[in-house]
């Protein structure tokens, strides 16, 4: 049987404090970048989901298909969604397993 230790859940609870500070400086350092209809759009996400430049070509403007645009900007925005999904997962993933835990 084991027996319960206080500071060994101390040093848990201040390591699983340490990560979490980690990932949230993570998070806002990040910035991953992605584009729809050939680089008509750009758009710029930080690693908090918040979308920090978008880029418009300006012949898309010209060729004044409102909808068209709509949809590159919304692709734009999903993909770069997409991509701090991938680059936050692989960071907690790395995080956990340096804990002896699995995702």
């Amino acid at each position: 049987m084991m027996e319960f230790n206080p500071k060994k859940l101390q040093d848990m609870i201040a390591g699983a404090q340490k990560q979490a500070e980690e990932l949230k400086q993570q998070m806002q350092s990040t910035v991953v970048e992605a584009s729809s209809g050939g680089g008509t759009v750009n758009v710029k996400m930080n690693g908090q989901k918040h979308v920090l430049a978008v880029q418009i070509d300006p012949e898309a403007v010209k060729a004044g298909d409102v909808e068209m645009l709509q949809d590159l900007v919304v692709a734009a925005v999903n993909e770069a969604g997409r991509k701090v999904d991938e680059v936050m997962q692989a960071s907690v993933g790395g995080m956990l397993g340096g804990m002896g835990l699995k995702i």
